[in-house]
């Protein structure tokens, strides 16, 4: 090892204090959850029995049955959030899928019950109270884990519950994923250094921040004396004796978590799943396109929302208007020549944001910049209105048309040009075959600061895993990073 053991120990205080902390935020996950279910399922019972709401008739209340009812349910629930792994780390305070298994538990619970009554007579439970108790436990489990989790984020952006991650491979894709944990807060990741065979230990990977450890053969050193507890490879390159080693560490250490990034475009957007052709276990990669069910939800949400969408902001695009004629000549609406599914092109409307004679204002040096990124830090052909709108991306509301008009989704693939096509390689037929968005993951994810290394990234990884869940969840992030203004420009 050619560190010192000071560089590498950790204190294995705080590995503890992770543990503890994780045992207490499941304990206190149980204790939540069962006084919410609990909460609904009496609250069901007060609405369903002792007020007059309409649709429903009225019953005996029989409240020493459904006491005995409820404290029988009230654990049967938290067994089914267990099974459905709403108390594992790998789901827990990431993404949509915490909620996905809310709603599967819960409808699954409400399911067993309903089959129960059917099959044993004896057991007559009012179909109002089920459904009263169905919605309440659905809605309050998710308000209440969504609070959960804006604690949580809350500690991690304060230093805890944080995991200690390792990285193989000081590669690109290594880097990448070094830079996005770091960036983002939320992740609760510790990037404590980098494993890597190429570069000398002590070598400066990212700006000071994290360094190269050791070499694959340091590899269960490191993990025991840095106390690691998630690693991440990054490095393509590794032979399969010591793939065997990484993976072996898992058999020693439970804590071990072992993840794969596989390459810079493919990073999180694979989407595998194991499944097995007889007793041949395969990869079985997931759809490249939305499609099914999922289409047919999609569209109604998008023409839905953009009706209501146009209806309620119609005084301000009104008022929008008027501002763009004020302030400079010109056209209040600009069509942009955009390519769209199946490679056909369609004119996307924007409110015009630049003066008419905007092209020639560019130096030759903004002229290069703007070749090679696509946009303009300080654009000198943008207006004083058009600054303002841009900033706040009032600019894209007209294309709520282009939504009613089936040629835009409400939340999807950022738009491309003609121009731009040459930046997206093999990747630009999978991302042509979903309507473009008013907003998705690039939305939230840095807007003009991405390059296009990462709108690809983001694009491909909202394709392959669509669900209605997804887009609900990147439309409520938009709201505030439009009124911040982030990475707007």
């Amino acid at each position: 090892m050619s560190l010192t053991s000071v560089e590498l120990k950790a204190n294995s205080s705080e590995r503890i204090g992770w543990q503890f902390h994780r045992l207490a935020l499941i304990g206190a996950l149980i204790v939540g959850d069962a006084f919410v279910v609990t909460v609904s399922f009496v609250l069901a019972y007060v609405m369903r029995f002792l007020t007059n709401l309409p649709f429903f008739n009225e019953g005996a209340m029989q409240s020493e049955f459904y006491t005995l009812l409820i404290m029988m349910l009230v654990p049967s629930w938290i067994a089914l959030f267990a099974v459905y792994h709403l108390y594992d780390d790998k789901l827990l305070f990431n993404g949509t899928q915490e909620y996905q298994h809310i709603t599967n538990a819960t409808s699954m619970g409400m399911l067993i019950v309903v089959l129960l009554t059917f099959f044993w007579d004896n057991l007559v439970v009012a179909r109002g109270w089920l459904l009263l108790s169905w919605f309440l436990s659905l809605s309050l489990m998710t308000l209440w884990r969504f609070s959960v989790r804006r604690f949580v984020y809350w500690l991690r952006k304060h230093g805890h519950l944080h995991k200690r991650v390792l990285i193989i491979g000081a590669t690109e894709e290594g880097r990448a994923i070094a830079e996005q944990l770091l960036a983002e807060q939320r992740a609760g990741a510790t990037i404590v250094g980098f494993i890597d065979n190429t570069l000398p230990v002590g070598s400066d990977v990212i700006h000071g921040k994290v360094k190269v450890l050791g070499t694959t053969g340091d590899f269960t050193e490191l993990i025991q004396h840095n106390n690691i507890e998630t690693i991440i490879i990054a490095d393509t390159n590794l032979i399969r004796e010591q793939l065997i080693t990484i993976n072996g560490a898992m058999d020693v250490l439970s804590r071990l978590e072992i993840m794969l990034a596989p390459g810079l475009f493919d990073l999180l957007t694979i989407g595998v799943q194991v499944r097995e052709q007889g007793a041949v276990p395969l990869l079985s990669l997931n759809k490249t396109r939305i499609t099914g069910l999922h289409a047919i939800g999609k569209k109604i949400v998008d023409v839905v929302g953009a009706l209501v969408g146009l209806m309620l902001l119609s005084p301000l695009l009104i008022c929008v208007a008027i501002a763009i004629k004020l302030d400079s000549p010109g056209p209040i609406i600009y069509r942009r020549r955009v390519i769209g599914v199946g490679y056909r092109e369609f004119s996307a409307f924007k409110f015009r944001t630049m003066y008419i004679d905007g092209d020639r204002r560019l130096t030759p040096e903004q002229r290069a910049e703007l070749a090679q990124k696509g946009k303009l830090i300080d654009d000198p052909r943008i207006t004083r209105v058009g600054k303002w709108l841009r900033r706040t991306s009032i600019d894209e509301l007209p294309q709520l048309i282009n939504v009613l008009l089936g040629q835009m989704s409400l939340v999807g693939p950022r738009m491309i040009t003609a121009s731009e096509m040459h930046h997206f390689g093999r990747w630009q037929h999978n991302l042509l075959m979903v309507r473009p968005g008013l907003t998705g993951l690039w939305q939230i994810s840095g807007r003009s600061n991405l390059g296009y290394a990462d709108r690809v990234r983001l694009d491909m990884h909202y394709i392959r895993n669509y669900s209605i869940w997804l887009d609900l969840f990147i439309i409520y992030r938009t709201v505030p990073v439009l009124l911040k203004g982030e990475g707007a420009y």
